[in-house]
């Protein structure tokens, strides 16, 4: 649905980021604009929780199957749109896509997570690395494309499509561990006694970032976020210099708009990251994301902003497991989070906006049912709250 409020000084009819689309609350509430309802998505709402994304799955024939084939992609992208009222999409990939361009070979084992055959663990290895040649990613790009188009009715989009990447750090993490890790010993080792080795990681991996993302605005993307998983593994200091410092070089270099002129805002998420929220108030983005651990009524407070200074539009932050409670008690939860960031920004210009969100990626024991009663509580919740 389209609110008669539009960025300033251009009309709704005739802003290009809102006027293709039936539903733009995302967008807006991206933009710190007001919006009839809190906008809903999901992080990981294309997964295994959902029966028909899993009888997908099975007909690829494996995960890497499924993501990079483009109709795999599209179909499984819009399943979730398919059953719930979600007011965004979010492009079905892996975040570890950039590396495996970078030649290191994922994999993802039958109930074990991704996989590289070539970790990056000393100075001939981090020497091999440079900047993926994008045409190894075509395939996302590809059903970046795919899925724009089949988002789109009656010439217009159902809601908007986010695109995304894992941040340099996070990368880096899985690039040096060759998987994921309980203790990042091998990462932080490097970290410690090679930082040389792990800044040169770390800036080849920014700039692919940004390549990358760059390369899916141009596809079709209307947002883009950046997932910096593991940045809150990092001690107070190393966070700043290993992981913010380039999360911030991504930034700068993405681009602002579409090709149709449409502003693209950036998300930026970091788990376990609310210790540096202040830090991450100053980052050149549109949005932050909060895992469940921050308190949305100090984050408001902190970087949220006011009608009269500008701020960050803030994402999240329900508790994933909060989804294993039965209905009435979903209710209540998505309750205390919309009740705790407040009364949303209403009427004309800019203010504080939320994007409801979980705190980290759905479960796949995650009870299908349960997932639509939250987000009918939340849409029901939040236009209360705007009475």
């Amino acid at each position: 649905m389209n609110t008669p409020t539009s960025a300033p000084g251009t009309p709704a009819a005739l802003d290009p980021t809102f006027a293709n689309l039936h539903n733009d609350t995302f967008l807006r509430a991206c933009l710190r604009l007001a919006t009839p309802h809190t906008p809903l998505w999901l992080m990981r709402q294309a997964g295994r929780y959902l029966p028909e994304y899993c009888a997908t799955r099975a007909k690829a024939g494996s995960f890497m199957a499924l993501a990079t084939n483009r109709d795999y992609a599209t179909e499984v992208t819009l399943q979730p749109l398919d059953r719930y009222p979600l007011d965004a999409a979010i492009l079905f990939s892996d975040i570890l896509t950039v590396p495996d361009a970078m030649g290191l070979g994922l994999s993802f084992a039958a109930g074990e997570g991704p996989r590289f055959a070539h970790a990056v663990r000393d100075e001939a290895a981090v020497a091999k690395l440079e900047v993926p040649d994008m045409a190894k990613l075509q395939y996302v790009f590809d059903a970046v494309s795919s899925i724009r188009k089949a988002l789109t009715q009656d010439g217009k989009g159902r809601v908007p499509l986010i695109g995304f990447s894992g941040s340099p750090w996070t990368l880096a993490c899985y690039m040096v561990e060759g998987a994921g890790s309980d203790d990042y010993r091998l990462v932080k080792t490097m970290l410690y006694s090679r930082p040389d080795l792990m800044h040169r990681i770390l800036s080849i991996n920014a700039n692919s970032v940004a390549a990358y993302l760059n390369a899916q605005i141009d596809a079709g993307a209307q947002a883009v976020m950046v997932f910096d998983s593991w940045g809150g593994v990092l001690a107070d200091g190393a966070f700043q210099e290993f992981s913010l410092a380039y999360t911030a070089r991504v930034l700068a270099q993405l681009k602002r708009h579409g090709p149709n002129g449409e502003t693209i805002p950036r998300i930026v998420f970091t788990k376990g990251g609310g210790l540096w929220l202040q830090d991450m108030g100053e980052l050149d983005c549109e949005v932050l994301g909060l895992d469940w651990t921050v308190n949305l009524t100090r984050a408001r407070a902190l970087v949220g902003g006011t009608d009269r200074r500008p701020g960050k539009a803030l994402q999240g932050n329900i508790d994933p497991n909060v989804l294993f409670a039965p209905p009435a008690a979903i209710q209540i939860e998505v309750a205390k989070v919309l009740d705790s960031f407040g009364k949303p920004h209403l009427g004309s210009g800019t203010g504080p906006t939320h994007i409801f969100n979980l705190g980290h990626g759905i479960s796949q024991y995650t009870p299908p049912e349960h997932v639509a009663a939250l987000v009918e509580a939340v849409h029901s919740h939040s236009k209360m709250l705007r009475r």
